[in-house]
């Protein structure tokens, strides 16, 4: 419906995906993180994997649909729920904000995060069926498989090798820091050394050296 307000919320939200692609290209690239690099290289393979399905099931998209190309599973659907299901895995096991001082509001802070990822995605996949891109059940297959690669993706890449450091996993991934080519690159792993992944130590890093500065002008 061109005509409604309603429509191109929808239409605009279902483009975010496309907008996180390049957001973790730049993520990659400033802060070397390897959890990062994890979740988009989980990410494209999650990508790879639809369109393998896609190719093999060849179901249609609804007769009604304005999309082109197979329609089974809804890959934006799918996309959408690696991404919430890594990332809210990733804040619950290994990532910790900076308390307030207030349990509560930490905790109200902490589910507030994770309501707006769940949220997000959930919201990006209805728009895949609003605006006629899907049916109902290639959009719930696609967030299934989606959550499913995301679960899976997590305790191989980041969790397993976390929790145990002296399995094949755990090996891999200290390997995957320590080579010359990592460390020339910079790669890093900032949640082995700090609950927030170093967020705050670079904070008050940056506080002192300004402080510092400002000592001197004056």
């Amino acid at each position: 419906n061109a005509g409604s307000h309603l429509s191109l919320v929808m239409a605009l939200i279902t483009l975010s995906p496309i907008l996180l692609m390049a957001s973790y290209a730049v993520l990659a690239v400033y802060t070397r993180e390897l959890t990062v690099i994890n979740m988009w290289a989980g990410q494209l393979l999650c990508e790879l994997s639809n369109w393998i399905v896609k190719r093999a099931i060849k179901q249609e998209r609804p007769n009604d649909s304005v999309g082109t190309g197979y329609g089974f599973p809804s890959s934006h659907s799918q996309y959408m729920a690696y991404f919430a299901t890594f990332l809210v895995l990733h804040l619950w096991f290994r990532h910790r904000f900076v308390s307030t001082g207030y349990w509560i509001v930490d905790k109200l802070f902490q589910l507030l995060i994770h309501a707006a990822l769940i949220g997000w995605a959930a919201v990006v996949a209805y728009s895949r069926f609003y605006l006629a891109y899907h049916s109902p059940a290639q959009v719930l297959w696609g967030v299934s498989i989606g959550v499913v690669f995301g679960v899976v993706f997590y305790l191989v890449a980041e969790l397993i090798p976390t929790r145990r450091p002296q399995s094949v996993l755990g090996r891999a991934r200290m390997l995957l820091l320590t080579n010359p080519v990592s460390t020339w690159l910079r790669i890093r792993d900032g949640w082995l050394v700090w609950a927030d992944g170093g967020v705050e130590e670079q904070w008050q890093a940056w506080r002192r050296a300004f402080d510092r500065n400002e000592a001197k002008r004056a």
